[in-house]
């Protein structure tokens, strides 16, 4: 086997390493990333989780409390001994007691129920944090896209100069055109050479961005697997299901949970009732004072009855209170719907415009096409220069770009429209 050959099965052995290296990523597979590893969907996530927390500790109120303590005492003279010996000089004691509430005005089960509301309330929150992720998503990932159309652009667009700038040199040389032709050209091509360099720029900047909103900060080492290809339809008609929104599901559970509050405001209007047992003992010389043994052992029971009577208004003016809240928060509530219907309306209309927009950016990609070909043809005839050609590349080019940007703005508009009624999840 000579060198050549040990190169070339290198070059494809690292050919195949590199590719295998490299992740390729869908918009689904976004998606399902930065459900998993998107550190506000992870925040969010939490957040659930310490509602849950919560609901378990105050399920507990509704079970009996055990407590206990022990204490040791030593007394020194004149303490020990006094009273003829009645006051032992040292002992020890302990002290277990079981506590249940038996009626609390509803608060326990009212508490229990304002607990599991606000699990409902964090996961409503954490699915409107998923909605706004994934659109930032979805704008991130075309973005990239566009990126990658643009520069696969400016490389046609460079090829064009330079073969033009090839055809003026030859006809520069053959005294057939002046220079100024030659380097006007020359400076588009240096312009164009300098934006693919921003280009390519512009795309690692643009790939560090969906990275971060995957959960893959810092990494560039993927290529995204949609292009600008694909269906491009216009919504027959709008959808106002403002209901689908985790905002209003969001807005209806914390009116519901402002509702509980309100009865637990009014719970603090009425009667507790609580019992609590507690047994004793104690070791120490002659520390039983009615036999002087040293160890004594006890017990006792407590019944409680709390009712509240008169507190110049207050717990009146609380629920009073609440009340204008829950009204604050209806009107809130009222007002969002209301924002909500008119955001979908501006995304069913950009939506719709940009179909529209992409329609006449492929008819003026057909007409600058149409334009480019008949100047290249005068161009060899003789009967135009090379700036004339170069007028034409460029106006191809614009409206090449424009498809790209029309086309892009298309897919984004269609993710904010599923925002917008709820379908981005």
């Amino acid at each position: 086997m000579n060198l050549r050959s040990v190169f070339i099965i290198v070059a494809l052995l690292t050919g195949d390493h590199l590719m295998a290296q490299t992740q390729v990523l869908s918009i689904a597979e976004c998606h399902r990333l930065a459900l998993e590893q998107n550190k506000k969907v992870k925040a969010a996530q939490y957040q659930v989780e310490a509602a849950k927390a919560s609901l378990k500790s105050v399920s507990a109120n509704a079970y009996p409390s055990i407590d206990g303590s022990a204490m040791g005492v030593y007394l020194g003279k004149p303490l020990a001994g006094a009273f003829n010996g009645a006051v032992p000089e040292y002992f020890g004691s302990g002290t277990i007691t079981a506590s249940q509430a038996i009626y609390a005005g509803g608060k326990i089960r009212l508490g229990k129920e304002a607990a599991g509301k606000g699990i409902e309330i964090r996961e409503e929150q954490k699915a409107l944090t998923v909605s706004e992720v994934l659109l930032n998503v979805e704008s991130a990932y075309w973005q990239v896209v566009q990126v990658n159309e643009k520069i696969v652009l400016a490389n046609r667009y460079k090829e064009m100069l330079e073969s033009l700038q090839q055809e003026l040199q030859n006809s520069y040389d053959a005294g057939l055109s002046y220079k100024n032709d030659l380097l006007r050209v020359e400076v588009n091509l240096n312009e164009a050479k300098l934006n693919i360099i921003r280009a390519n720029d512009g795309l690692v900047l643009a790939k560090l961005n969906l990275a971060q909103l995957t959960g893959m900060a810092g990494n560039t080492a993927y290529v995204v697997a949609d292009s600008i290809t694909g269906d491009f339809n216009a919504k027959d008609s709008i959808v106002l299901v403002a209901d689908n929104r985790p905002e209003i599901r969001l807005l209806k559970k914390s009116l519901e949970a402002e509702a509980l509050q309100k009865k637990i405001l009014r719970s603090e209007m009425l009667p507790t009732i609580g019992v609590s047992a507690s047994g004793l003992a104690a070791v120490g010389k002659g520390v039983n004072l009615s036999n002087g043994n040293n160890f004594m052992g006890s017990y006792y029971g407590i019944a409680n009855i709390s009712i509240p009577i008169f507190d110049w208004g207050k717990r009146a003016g609380k629920i009073k209170e609440q009340t204008f809240k829950i009204a604050a928060q209806q009107q809130q509530f009222e007002d969002t719907r209301e924002l909500i219907n008119i955001e979908v309306q501006q995304a069913y209309l950009a939506l719709n415009q940009s179909v529209k927009e992409i329609d006449m950016s492929r008819l003026s990609l057909t007409q600058a096409d149409e334009n480019l070909k008949l100047a290249n043809d005068r161009f060899k005839a003789g009967t135009i220069t090379g700036k004339d050609v170069q007028e034409a590349q460029t106006i191809w080019q614009q409206a090449y770009s424009s498809i790209i940007d029309a086309k892009v703005r298309y897919r984004i508009n269609e993710a904010a429209y599923k925002k917008a009624i709820g379908e981005l999840k």
